[in-house]
């Protein structure tokens, strides 16, 4: 089967992720198949650009034969010393956190959320508003591991009144890269 109808209307997959993960440490090594897995399918990957998981995920999709965008920032450089990672085939650079952000929304027609930080948070969470208000096209959102779990556990069981059950079917709580992969390939299936 061509990598094309595996994955037909999915063309452009963002992946957020923390900058943390090293080289041979587990969640480095689950970005990195999770972009072998979307080079393999012949996605373009979109991500921060950086290290990390980032730099994983690239690594994954470029040596895969996928395509690879990483979207930089000024904002980011001048806090911290940092430029694309070696596996980024095309940079789009931006000036600040907002711009960059906007494209990693954006850009894609589905979006995987991997274990971070703040700013991987942020990422869901823009997308995941925009998408509850309409302002961009229905994609999945894909959130791969328990520490995401517990966090909008939480916050579902403290804020419940604010978060109905239209707005949680949003979201897709999965296990590991394997189970986000599956989705991407059965998006277009319903």
């Amino acid at each position: 089967m061509e990598n094309q109808s595996k994955t037909p209307g999915i063309k452009r997959v963002t992946v957020f992720g923390g900058a943390s993960p090293r080289p041979g440490e587990l969640p480095y090594l689950e970005a990195e198949h999770l972009g072998s897995l979307l080079g393999r399918a012949g996605l373009t990957v979109i991500n921060g650009g950086y290290i990390g998981t980032m730099e994983a995920v690239s690594k994954g999709a470029s040596l895969a034969g996928g395509h690879v965008i990483g979207v930089t920032c000024k904002e980011i450089e001048s806090w911290r010393n940092v430029g694309a990672n070696p596996y980024v085939q095309e940079e789009i650079r931006c000036d600040t956190l907002m711009d960059r952000l906007n494209v990693l929304v954006h850009e894609c027609d589905a979006a995987i959320a991997l274990p971070g930080g703040v700013g991987t948070l942020a990422e869901i969470l823009l997308l995941w508003n925009l998408l509850v208000i309409h302002a961009i096209p229905s994609k999945p959102l894909i959130l791969v591991g328990e520490g995401w779990k517990a966090v909008l556990s939480a916050f579902f069981n403290h804020c419940n009144e604010y978060s109905p059950a239209n707005q949680r079917a949003l979201l897709s709580l999965v296990p590991d890269v394997a189970a986000a992969f599956e989705i991407i390939l059965h998006a277009n299936e319903h």
